[in-house]
């Protein structure tokens, strides 16, 4: 994107008291040399240690609280209403007391004391989970109809009518008090494989030096690897690069494969001692959502791989490449400048959200104003970015901004999801403000669209149009058809689990391979290091079958934002208004109800189709922008 485009943004903010960080990037990885303005301030949660001590000790106790109420709850509708207002004071101390040190632990992955604090906390967490294993249970001995009308003649449990008809809802899945406290005791022992894999990847890792063919040698941290392959036009660097980082994850890739074994291994556990009859069912049942989504899905995306491969075809082509591999996949095809501070950066984002209403506009204005995004990397912090909601509190939304195109829109990708917990804590009482990770990412690829729609919009020329369409496709590959894969090798791997398969680097590797050579055929050469791709996916470990919901959602944003942006005026600002709603409704229904109520079927074969024509007709248009170039 040209420097002119940049400067158009800047006097477009209509916040005129929004104040950016004026700052210039950091030249340091030492994190105490970093400006405050860059950085979370962890006060607006606890002002110290001490502090956040007094908290745990107040939320050990009132745990202990709501364990003595075993026994209580057939007194009546009052018993109930006592128990569900003592878990939300205990989860509200909760986001608190697990905030303060799990995000003061990513920013530092090394400091062993707040490593210790955030194990007391998961302990404690762990413990409490046995603690209350009485509650479903002894729940479910009172009729549902008797607790139908307990709800109806008892205005304080309206906030907690959707969370007491899903138990339910599950009740064949629901074990005995002895069973469910049995399950318990495993929960903290389960967190073993997860918690290997982010040592293994974060503080275990060493990584490698890497000298360029122009004699620099780079450290090739997450944040510099990257920015090798999205913006070093020499293939001899990137494949280097690749190579070399890649082989920092291999020296240790049984020790990977054991644990991702743990991981597997786990999540059978848990759907055989609930009566489901794959881990699939396991996961997606907990929020009503029936397998066949992901079957659909996987599906139509592997019978519609075709506008990938053409677009491969077109970048090997048009970077005048003999061979194109995977590492090839972020380069610009055309030249353009591609440096965006972050004040910069910020500004454009804030912008781009305008068609949402000021309204939401000052809410983020709020947001990026300083305290609440970690803005650069450092050492020992986390790789990528994410948003996590501490309520009461606020979101705090962690990057390792670059000043690259991708990580504008990683920024506004990451406020999407900062202002879903905004709108939806201030909207939903605390039982119903958590929305699920199944439409959490409706929010995020919606403001990515925005912003995309809004740079496309301050240019005609050519070459600038033919990057941000670039990134357009890009997007669709990496949110929509490379999740698809990811949550593919997932189901292959848990079914092999399931049918009592081993489970060993090699096997990992094959199922890998045999997926990225069914979803890109002969429009790459594959290079082998790739198959272990499995290795350093963080979802696979932390959240199993998480990364089919970037897809869905990515679907649903797609269609959201077209009724939001498209046909006459009335119907855009009616599709404005059910698409804040459904920011505003946190989890107080089933995710696929609320984007039905937004305007939404994922049930629809279409939901999925209208993506690969996206696809297909983005594709269509490059090849048309880069004939105008070339001409």
């Amino acid at each position: 994107m040209s420097t002119r485009l940049i400067s158009c943004w800047v006097g477009v903010v209509s916040l005129s008291v929004f104040d950016a960080p004026a700052s210039a990037k950091p030249d340091t990885r030492v994190r105490a040399e970093i400006p405050a303005e860059f950085k979370w301030n962890f006060s607006t949660i606890y002002p110290d240690w001490a502090a956040w001590e007094a908290g745990l000790v107040d939320m050990k106790a009132k745990m202990d609280a709501y364990a003595a109420l075993k026994g209580s709850l057939s007194a009546g509708p009052a018993a109930v209403l006592k128990a569900y207002l003592l878990d939300d004071e205990i989860g509200i101390l909760s986001y608190k007391v697990y905030g303060y040190t799990s995000l003061q632990r990513d920013v530092d992955l090394r400091d062993q004391d707040t490593a210790g604090r955030f194990q007391q906390v998961r302990a404690t967490f762990a413990k409490f989970g046995t603690a209350a294993a009485w509650f479903t249970p002894e729940m479910l001995t009172i009729p549902e109809a008797t607790m139908q009308t307990w709800i109806e003649d008892t205005p304080g449990l309206a906030p907690y009518r959707h969370a007491i008809l899903d138990i339910y809802r599950q009740q064949k899945h629901t074990l005995d008090e002895a069973g469910e406290r049995l399950l318990s005791y495993a929960a903290q022992l389960g967190q073993a494989p997860t918690a290997i894999f982010q040592e293994l990847s974060t503080s275990d890792i060493k990584f490698p030096q890497l000298t360029l063919q122009d004699g620099k040698e780079v450290t090739l941290s997450p944040g510099t690897y990257q920015g090798i392959l999205n913006s070093n036009r020499n293939q001899a660097d990137r494949a280097a690069a690749a190579e070399t980082y890649y082989g920092a994850y291999l020296v240790t890739k049984n020790s990977y494969a054991a644990a991702y074994n743990g991981v597997l291994q786990r999540g059978w556990f848990g759907a055989q001692a609930r009566n489901y009859g794959s881990t699939l069912e396991a996961t997606l049942d907990s929020k009503a959502i029936p397998t066949q989504v992901v079957e659909t899905l996987v599906e139509a995306v592997r019978s519609g791989t075709g506008p990938v491969k053409r677009y491969m075809a077109l970048r090997k082509q048009l970077l005048g490449l003999d061979t194109y591999h995977l590492y090839d996949g972020g380069i610009p095809i055309f030249e353009v400048p591609d440096n965006h501070p972050y004040a910069e950066a910020s500004q454009m984002v804030l912008a781009s959200v305008a068609p949402l209403g000021v309204e939401y506009q000052t809410k983020m204005e709020k947001f990026l104003r300083g305290g609440w995004v970690d803005v650069y990397e450092n050492e020992g912090k986390r790789s990528g970015a994410y948003s996590m909601g501490v309520y009461g509190v606020g979101p705090f939304l962690l990057m390792n901004y670059n000043d690259t195109l991708d990580a504008v829109f990683t920024l506004a990708h990451e406020a999407g999801h900062a202002m879903h917990s905004v709108l939806s804590n201030e909207s939903q009482p605390f039982a119903t403000a958590s929305y699920t990770i199944f439409v959490a990412e409706v929010a995020s690829t919606t403001n990515e669209r925005f912003l995309l729609n809004a740079l496309l919009a301050q240019t005609e020329d050519p070459r600038e149009r033919f990057v941000l369409l670039q990134h357009a496709v890009d997007n669709i590959i990496g949110t929509f058809y490379t999740q698809v894969l990811f949550a593919n090798y997932e189901r292959e791997a848990h079914r092999r689990v399931e049918q009592g398969q081993p489970i060993t680097a090699k096997v990992l590797d094959e199922i890998y391979g045999q997926l990225l050579t069914d979803y890109y055929g002969d429009s790459l050469t594959l290079d082998d290091f790739y198959r272990s791709t499995w290795m350093r996916i963080p979802h696979f470990y932390n959240s199993p079958y998480y990364v089919y919901q970037y897809a869905t959602c990515f679907a649903s944003s797609a269609k959201l934002f077209n009724a939001m942006t498209t046909g006459p005026e009335t119907d855009q600002a009616a599709a404005r208004e059910r698409y804040l709603t459904l920011l505003k409704s946190g989890g107080s229904d089933y995710p696929m109800e609320l984007l039905k109520t937004a305007g939404v079927d994922l049930t629809k074969g279409e939901t999925i189709q209208a993506v690969i024509d996206q696809m297909s007709a983005l594709v269509d248009q490059l090849e048309i922008e880069a004939a105008k170039i070339q001409n």
